[in-house]
């Protein structure tokens, strides 16, 4: 725990909240135990964290940004494959709590499950520290320099996919639901890219048109290794 901690640069005063942070609920399923939760309602807390802070930051450091382009900059600075990519810096896979099934079938590495548990740490940070610590976290790992231009020069995910391939003649792309979830007031929508029928990658939104975002945004990712 010491060492995560000197990576994300927070010290908790209340452990527990870190270590439910970096619990998947497969592992909390298999313990039986009602004390041991898992990340679940810190990532619903941390992903309304983030979107605040960001939306804020928009605001106040892009004036000249009208308020449909600061929307779609918000969900590329804070989609799943940008906290993927967090996760990873901060090599949040060792610290996970995962259950064997889990385990075994890759979960260490899952995107989406890296991802949720950077919002989940966000929480945790927030409920531990204070929104200002939760905060200075946000800034220095999401919302550094080099993300946000990165995130200005992919205005469109879908369009930059559509337009890195169709440099090949005869490539189709097509979007589909995968899934759905959550109350009709706060639904989560999972979606999938395929490419000439080969699935290319997927994303989560709590709207579809942002599942889809997200579903190019990894499609992206995954053909520029």
């Amino acid at each position: 725990m010491e060492k995560l901690e000197q990576k994300i640069g927070y010290s908790f005063k209340n452990r527990a909240l870190l270590q439910t942070a970096l619990t998947h609920s497969s592992y909390a399923n298999e313990r039986h135990d009602a004390a041991c939760q898992s990340y679940e309602r810190l990532e619903f807390l941390g992903d309304s964290i983030l979107g605040l802070v960001t939306a804020d930051f928009l605001y106040h450091h892009e004036p000249r940004l009208p308020e449909g382009k600061m929307t779609r900059l918000r969900a590329e600075l804070v989609c799943e494959a940008s906290l993927h990519k967090v996760a990873l810096e901060l090599g949040l896979g060792a610290y996970m709590r995962l259950g064997k099934g889990e385990e075994h079938t890759g979960g260490r590495e899952r995107p989406s499950i890296l991802a949720d548990m950077v919002e989940s740490i966000i929480a945790a940070m927030y409920l531990d520290g204070g929104l200002d610590r939760a905060r200075e976290f946000v800034l220095s790992r999401v919302l550094n320099n080099v993300e946000i231009s990165e995130a200005h020069r992919s205005a469109d995910y879908k369009t930059e996919l559509q337009e890195l391939v169709q440099q090949k003649s005869g490539q189709q792309i097509r979007y589909e639901m995968v899934s759905q979830s959550g109350p009709d007031h706060n639904k989560v929508f999972t979606f999938r890219v395929s490419i000439n029928g080969q699935s290319a990658g997927e994303g989560r939104g709590r709207t579809k048109k942002e599942a889809e975002q997200m579903a190019a945004c990894m499609a992206l990712e995954a053909l520029k290794k």
